[in-house]
């Protein structure tokens, strides 16, 4: 049974992490359409268009591999885990079956138009496609949070005598008193995590000296969204870590690790935690920063992890450096953002290479910070799969074997790690390729559309805005 649980504690954890790294960028780029469209169809430069048709190839590549990883992980809940569906199905069945019926049709419903329908319907409705996608993205976060917010805050629940969660009422339970922090927390993530993306490729044209006017605008746009997304990232952090210390004190403790309960507790910015012998064996730290940071009083109490019995405790060390990664990260991106803000004040942030390579290195690192946070989330609230309802072994399939699981996580290995090879193949190939040029734009009869109230019409311009080597294709079509 031991091996079993590790397993399958294991094959769900490499599902969810491999999973988390497409939605993650479907959501910051879906928000990121909607702004360059809503661009192009305010001021018709090409450019925008050509950004929008070159970031929308990049968004469907990710969203269809959101979509493939994303089914596997429900089959689990049946295999590995039936005794959490049979105590908590009543709860989650619903949260879950929710984000498919109002968040995958919408996004189903409306890709389509998104990606092949430029010059088949009005802009209006193209927009309008645009911004449902993008909302579906969004949706399908909400209702995924929120399940995963009741397992670690669980309210609005009635326990039937069987050990059976049923609803006591949906507005507690979806409104849990975690999912709101949790939920901006992991928007701030995805939107800075794109930022950083957009403005990664975007650097790497301009050091390849292609596609420059394409690439001034992505960087531009791409690092004006980070200088707004980092220091809010940091504010949502802060205020989830205030919420995290009210619901579950020992995943604070773990973070930060504290044994002993007192008041004005140093902040370990680095330290050896040694789990056996409940003591950290080195330790730097700022004196009162955590009891300032958590309490935000300097003499603050802050619980240790003594305060309950070793096996109720987190996995110290997993906690503790991955949340060092995480910050450590978010803070490195806060800071390139703002170098982003001087070198545009000063006119120099497109012509310093040196600081274009640091973007482009900088770009894979919210992904990073986003492993490394729900590592966090998820390895802190150990032993309880349900906060202090459910422990994870006695969530798991009382017949399942290490043999069973090793039979479905083996093929899992290998087959997302082939997914993954194409995936970054063909989203390279794409890069490289960039933006097609000899797409023609939309004819100026379809600038007029209209969706009930909403009419969306600009006058079509020249190809002043045109890159040059398009402006030389448009002439020798002539």
């Amino acid at each position: 049974m031991d091996d079993a649980l590790l397993l399958s504690r294991w094959q769900f954890a490499f599902t969810i992490a491999f999973h988390i790294l497409f939605p993650s960028l479907t959501i910051g780029l879906g928000l990121f359409l909607v702004t360059v469209e809503a661009l192009w169809l305010k001021t018709r430069n090409e450019i925008w268009f050509r950004l929008y048709r070159f970031w929308s190839k990049i968004f469907a590549l990710a969203f269809g591999l959101g979509v493939v990883t994303g089914i596997v992980m429900s089959f689990q809940f049946g295999t590995n885990w039936s005794r959490l569906s049979h105590v908590a199905g009543d709860i989650l069945g619903p949260l879950l079956g929710y984000e498919v019926l109002t968040a995958f049709f919408l996004e189903a419903g409306f890709l389509g138009i998104m990606l092949f329908g430029w010059r088949r319907v009005p802009p209006g409705l193209h927009f309008a496609a645009t911004c449902l996608v993008s909302l579906g993205t969004l949706i399908s976060m909400f209702w995924i949070l929120s399940a995963n917010s009741w397992m670690h805050t669980p309210t609005g629940h009635i326990q039937l005598e069987d050990g059976r969660l049923i609803v006591g009422s949906w507005w507690d339970i979806v409104w849990n008193p975690s999912f709101p922090y949790r939920f901006t927390h992991m928007l701030g993530a995805t939107m800075l995590t794109t930022a950083f993306v957009v403005a990664g490729v975007s650097a790497l044209h301009l050091l390849q000296n292609r596609h420059v006017p394409l690439a001034r605008h992505g960087f531009s746009l791409g690092l004006a969204a980070a200088a707004v997304a980092a220091p809010l990232q940091i504010l949502l952090g802060d205020l989830h870590g205030l919420n995290t210390l009210a619901y579950q004190p020992m995943k604070i403790a773990a973070m930060e690790a504290i044994w002993e309960t007192g008041p004005g507790l140093p902040l370990l910015l680095f330290a050896w935690p040694d789990a056996i012998g409940e003591r950290n064996l080195f330790e730097i730290g700022i004196p009162y920063g955590a009891s300032w940071i958590l309490t935000h009083d300097p003499v603050g109490v802050i619980q240790g992890l003594r305060e309950v019995p070793p096996e109720d405790r987190p996995p110290v060390m997993v906690v503790f450096f991955s949340f060092r990664i995480m910050v450590g990260i978010g803070f490195l991106l806060f800071l390139v953002a703002m170098i982003g803000l001087y070198m545009r004040r000063k006119g120099r942030m497109y012509d310093a290479r040196w600081f274009q390579r640091l973007v482009l290195l900088c770009s894979p690192l919210g992904f990073v910070a986003m492993l490394a946070g729900w590592v966090t989330t998820e390895v802190g609230r150990q032993p309880w799969v349900i906060q202090g309802i459910l422990r994870r072994e006695d969530a798991l399939t009382p017949t399942l074997t290490a043999g069973a699981v090793w039979s479905s996580f083996l093929p899992f290995i290998v087959i997302y790690n082939l997914l993954m090879i194409a995936f970054l193949y063909y989203l390279w190939r794409v890069v490289l390729k960039g933006p097609n040029y000899d797409e023609p734009l939309p004819h100026r009869g379809e600038s007029k559309g209209r969706i009930g109230f909403l009419t969306l019409w600009l006058p079509e311009p020249g190809n002043e805005h045109s890159p040059p080597e398009h402006r030389a294709n448009e002439e020798n079509r002539r």
